[in-house]
């Protein structure tokens, strides 16, 4: 194998772990035992192996445009701002791309061809960082997590954009700065991770508005940028309900410092929200300030089986009626959803915890302040639903146990989708009388191809429906099936090709089916005005 070469300023004395492509499309995250403090060339032997991953199409073609000096520039701003040895940021380099994983995107069907990853930690790095790219040229693609599912967080091949480009990952931007226990106002930094926030939350009495699969990995600052929604949409609204605030990085590398604690502020255009879903476009989040949601006292679940679809509008309706304040979750899985989770994890989950098949089942959570109101409200509910015909059956759990065990039905359908072969993923919205008839559609256009299947779950309370089409493997005519149909239908009945997910570059040329020309033209204007040389994450959205 080709050797490595690493060049790395880290201040905290730390073993390292950075990223080895093996070609062919394997990926092997690989963890160095001690600290490297300049351009060195290590062989594969003195790496440990900790994990390796597939990756399927978009070929590399290393740019090889990031020259030494280059290089060295970004390491010299990273020594400068390191007098406390705790604030020093770290660079990743090899000449050859295929080295570092941070090219390869969450789905493994994207992967670009960056040389160079750098990892500030402080707001005047990441500013120092941009305008050097300014000045000289270089594509910045701003990277949090890497859970995205549109290719929007990882750089395009050189084929594509012929500058060099760099990864700015805010992995190492964690910081908590400040919480407010009484007005409930979080401000931290962009890295950040959604359930590390939330961990830390609980114990002051409050939880983040934001509860999504991908908690365990991604970081606010990508939520904001991609416009995350998430299971409790239907409760606490949209993160443009929860925003208080936000400074960013612009791309000629001066801060936008607009961190607000308050709840009010209508002084003039309300630029914070511009960078909701501007997937990195715009600038780079480097700090948010929240609104938080008191932690409740009560949780309970209840996993409902419905008979059909229009019963299932019918319950979500009853839901809100007889649930009203505590309602904090609709979610729903269809049958072909739930007999893969079943299939994958059936020695983990047992027995289902209805009995029988059902065409659909839905996942209603309460969240509230009385234990025993609570429960009530959820009794008198389902008691209602079952006396009305309207549910099945089902179950209700009352304590966490119980309710995170019923929560698994809904929330291993994605891992249970990728153990079925390849994933063709649609995140749509569609309203709520028309939801499920695109799928019985895509049922009937998929009959040609018998090792095709079609499943349907998602967020009911904010009509936010995921429609996943799996094959053993990757199979184009499949996809040329699939697309344009479906973003053409969703068109057609006024709905969003993206939900939650972004645009990136998965989407990008589908943009137009749920914007106009004059809202594209207006984006470029902005886009242009804010970033004239497109350095700022070019080819995604746009």
């Amino acid at each position: 194998m080709a050797n490595l070469f690493l060049s790395s300023v880290v201040a905290n004395g730390r073993s390292t772990k950075l990223i080895y492509g093996g070609g062919r499309g394997k990926i092997m995250v690989v963890a160095l035992n001690k600290c490297i403090t300049k351009s060195s060339s290590l062989s594969l032997n003195q790496f440990n192996v900790v994990g390796q991953f597939n990756c399927f199409h978009q070929s590399l073609n290393p740019s090889g445009l990031i020259s030494r000096d280059h290089v060295r520039a970004f390491e010299e701003i990273f020594t400068q701002d390191d007098s406390s040895r705790k604030k020093g940021g770290e660079v990743l380099y090899s000449p050859d791309s295929i080295d570092l994983a941070f090219n390869a995107d969450w789905t493994g069907q994207y992967r670009g061809s960056s040389e160079l990853v750098l990892r500030p930690r402080t707001t005047q790095q990441v500013a120092k960082i941009v305008k050097y790219c300014y000045e000289n040229n270089i594509a910045i693609v701003p990277q949090g997590g890497n859970t995205g599912l549109v290719g929007a967080g990882v750089p395009v091949d050189s084929t594509i954009e012929p500058r060099p480009q760099v990864i700015l990952s805010t992995n190492l931007m964690n910081e908590i700065i400040s919480f407010n226990e009484k007005s409930g106002t979080l401000v931290c930094q962009s890295g950040c991770i959604l359930e590390q926030l939330n961990l830390f939350l609980n114990e002051k009495g409050y939880q983040m508005p934001l509860d999504l699969a991908a908690k365990g990995s991604c970081q606010i600052g990508g939520n904001i940028a991609t416009g995350a929604g998430g299971i409790r949409f239907i409760r606490f609204g949209s993160l443009h309900s929860n925003l208080l605030g936000l400074e960013c990085v612009l791309p000629d590398g001066s801060i936008m410092d607009n961190i607000k604690e308050i709840r009010k502020d209508n002084t003039g255009y309300h630029l914070s929200h511009l960078f909701i879903g501007s997937e990195g476009t715009l600038g780079i989040i480097t700090k948010v300030s929240l609104q938080v949601a008191i932690k409740p006292k009560s949780i309970n679940v209840a996993l409902v089986a419905v008979d059909s679809f229009e019963k299932v509008q019918q319950l979500i309706f009853m839901a809100k009626k007889e649930l009203g304040e505590i309602l904090s979750a609709v979610e729903f899985v269809d049958k072909d959803s739930m007999k893969l989770v079943m299939k994958h994890h059936k020695d983990t989950l047992g027995s289902p915890p209805v009995e029988g098949e059902h065409p659909f089942y839905m996942v209603i959570e309460t969240q509230g302040s009385s234990r025993e109101h609570d429960e009530e409200k959820l009794n008198m509910f389902f008691a209602k639903a079952l006396e009305e015909g309207v549910a099945s059956d089902g179950s209700l759990a009352f304590d966490e146990k119980q309710y995170l065990y019923l929560w698994k039905f809904r929330e291993l359908v994605s891992e249970s989708l990728k153990k079925d072969g390849y994933v063709y993923k649609y995140d749509i919205s569609i309203p709520l009388t028309k939801m499920y008839d695109i799928v019985l559609d895509m049922k009937e256009r998929m009959k040609i191809f018998p090792q095709a299947k079609v499943f349907s779950f998602g967020h009911l309370g904010d009509e936010n429906l995921h429609l996943n089409i799996t094959s053993p493997t990757f199979d184009q005519n499949i996809k040329d099936t699939i697309e344009p149909y479906v973003y053409e239908w969703t068109s057609k009945h006024r709905g969003s090709i993206s939900s939650e997910h972004g645009i990136g570059m998965l989407k990008k040329k589908y943009l137009h089916y749920s914007q106009c020309d004059v809202s594209i033209n207006l984006m470029k204007s902005l886009k242009k005005t804010l970033d004239p040389k497109n350095i700022m994450n070019p080819h995604k959205i746009l």
